[in-house]
This record gives C-alpha cells, structure tokens and sequence, in this order.
C-alpha cells in the first residue's frame, strides 16, 4: 500500500473540510515518516527481496512505528499536534487521529505478517502484497472513491475539479515511479527516497488546496 493510503486524507477532506487538506495528507503518512526516518538512523531495519511478488520490501523490525500499541500513540500524538497547531476544533483533531490510525489498517490488509501486534510481537498482516493485481485494485479503487467524495464536496463549496485532477495524477505518478525504478538496498534507498516522496505529496497537496475550505 502507497498511494492507498492518501484515501483515507482524501475521504476525512470530503468528511471534515475545516482541516487543510495537506495536513490530512501529512496524517495519512504520518507513521510512515516516522518510520522513513528512523530507517535512515538504522533503528528500524528494512531490506529488499526482488523474489518476492508485489511489493519487495522485507520489513524485519519497526515495532516504534508500525506495532499497534505505537501506531495508537502516533495517532493520539500527530491528531492532537495538529488540532493545537491549526487550532482546530476536537472533532477536527479526533478525525485527523483517525487518518493517522488508518495507515495501520490499511498496512494489515495489504502486509506480510510483519506488524507486531505488541511490542515485537506477534506479528500479523494479510498479505495482500503476495497478489499485486487484487492489491492494486484495491488501492485504486480506494484512491478513485475517495477522489470522487473530494470532487463532490469541492462542488458543494462552489470550487472546480482541476485541483483534484491534478492531485490524483500526481499520486498516480508517484504509484508508478517503484515500478519503473524499483527500490534498492541501503538506508538512503529505504528511507529517504520514500520520505522526499512523502513530504513532495505534502506541499503538493498544499498547493493543490491552499487555504481551508469552508465548513
């Protein structure tokens, strides 16, 4: 799951649009970064099996971002950082913990069991990754869903469908750029590349909705 995941900040914009659409965007991902970041610092360990069907990623240790109890936190910590920081209202800040959490349940339909369900364990995951055109479908299905309620909603508040077009191209862009250039060994490779593609998707976001919508 990439691109999936921008879904849910897609849907929660459609749902509750006094939050600016980047900052759904930073809490689709949000664990994500964190986890992008502690792979560039070597906390986190992840490697590449080219073998593996879908997606070849070997996620071997992230329980500070991907186990369920640190994913929780990560929720309650970015939704309540952003409620303050925007000075949002707390239905605003519970939904945007909620498109933090949402990374975590996505990750369980579409992950190996690699998601400690404590602190390093159990591990669990579907594996959807194991069958990459079912998995694409569902992350494309979800993306283009969710698009749609972005597109109604902006219709409702009197804006165009250009905005949204061209934010769609771009996550659909960034889906295609690991098939083209799959990702290598390393901690730069692993980590960084991910994370420069996370923050572009931040500021593309911004730009594609600058200022808060009406509610």
């Amino acid at each position: 799951m990439f691109v999936g995941h921008y879904a849910a900040a897609l849907a929660a914009r459609a749902v509750e649009p006094r939050a600016p659409l980047w900052s759904y965007v930073l809490g689709c991902q949000a664990i994500d970064i964190a986890w992008s970041g502690l792979v560039l610092a070597g906390v986190e360990k992840a490697s590449v099996d080219p073998s593996l069907p879908g997606s070849s990623l070997v996620l071997s240790y992230m329980p500070y971002t991907h186990g369920l109890p640190t994913a929780v936190l990560w929720s309650i910590a970015v939704g309540a950082g952003l409620m303050l920081l925007l000075k949002l209202p707390r239905r605003v800040g519970v939904i945007l913990g909620l498109v933090v959490f949402s990374h975590w349940v996505l990750d369980f339909l579409v992950h190996r069991p690699d998601l400690p369900l404590l602190w390093n364990g159990p591990m669990v995951g579907l594996g959807l990754w194991n069958y990459p055109l079912p998995e694409q479908v569902l992350e494309m299905g979800l993306l283009a869903l969710a698009g749609a309620a972005w597109g109604w909603r902006r219709g409702l508040e009197g804006q165009g469908w250009k905005a949204p077009l061209a934010f769609l191209s771009f996550l659909l862009f960034l889906q295609l750029v690991p098939m083209l250039s799959p990702l290598s060994e390393g901690r730069l490779s692993l980590g960084g590349s991910p994370l420069v593609a996370y923050l572009v998707t931040c500021i593309a976001a911004w730009m594609a909705e600058p200022t808060v919508a009406k509610a």
